[in-house]
């Protein structure tokens, strides 16, 4: 069902990404309803104690304008209570959401295609299916580009059915990851894509797109990293529409410059 709504919003979700949510943290996909019949919906993730995200925040279309989105703006924003709080927003509703107190810092750039590239990695750099590594290794380096640690996500979102992850190896130290998940029939969607340099981003990308010739790539890369877009056009994939990353307080530190690729627009 919310697969669906989103897609008449045009937002293209991995086929099993609410899966991943609802291991990550139970209960964070709230329903709104109506005389029992599902009306509404908002993703309020919560990531250890100090960060959360929202997404999904949907409302059907034919009763829009009639405060429900409003009520479930509330809730998520109360279960979220005490945290720093993001989201990345479509640009007609930025406006909206300043108005909710939210401030926007930087555009993710969604960019598509088929990635144009040698099938050889770099000299030195080997490519392993992430889920071979320890995990406190893949943890660890998630750590790195993302607010706090995520344990339960990050394993649910590695061993999705269909999904493929792969880590960028150099004299055995980790420099890149990335994960895939097919989205329909036409589209895989990639993210995170978190790399050391531009090379180890575009490897891991192109491996992570040539494992699945029968689909396009989709990914939205954050303009924090001036070198996520440029890698994108490098690769030959083409720009397209763009959301804004919004906070309500400051920014997460976090290394921007190794984010190539977010993990979904709907929970960071």
């Amino acid at each position: 069902m919310i697969e669906a709504w989103a897609a008449r919003e045009g937002w293209k979700l991995g086929d099993m990404d609410t899966f991943a949510y609802a291991v990550a943290d139970p209960g964070a996909l709230l329903i709104g309803r109506l005389d029992d019949v599902p009306i509404a919906s908002v993703l309020a993730i919560r990531y250890g104690e100090s960060f959360g995200f929202i997404g999904l925040y949907i409302t059907r279309a034919d009763l829009r304008g009639s405060g429900y989105g409003r009520r479930m703006w509330r809730a998520a924003a109360a279960r979220l209570e005490g945290r720093l709080i993001g989201l990345d927003a479509v640009p007609a509703q930025q406006d909206r959401y300043m108005a909710m107190g939210l401030r926007p810092f930087w555009r993710n750039i969604h960019f598509r295609g088929v990635p144009r590239l040698a099938g050889v990695p770099p000299a030195g750099l080997e490519l392993v299916d992430a889920t071979t590594l320890p995990f406190n290794v893949l943890a660890a380096y998630d750590c790195r580009f993302f607010p706090v640690p995520r344990n339960a996500f990050l394993t649910a979102w590695v061993r999705m059915p269909d999904a493929r992850s792969l880590a960028a190896l150099h004299n055995g130290r980790m420099v890149g990851f990335g994960v895939s998940r097919p989205s329909g029939r036409t589209w895989s969607r990639i993210g995170p894509l978190y790399a050391d340099s531009p090379e180890a981003a575009a490897a891991v990308l192109w491996s992570l797109a040539a494992a699945a010739p029968d689909r396009a790539a989709a990914i939205d890369a954050p303009e924090a990293n001036p070198l996520a877009a440029v890698t994108m056009t490098r690769l030959g994939l083409e720009p397209g529409a763009h959301t804004v990353r919004m906070y309500d307080g400051t920014p997460p530190e976090v290394e921007h410059s190794g984010v190539y690729g977010t993990t979904s627009l709907e929970a960071s």
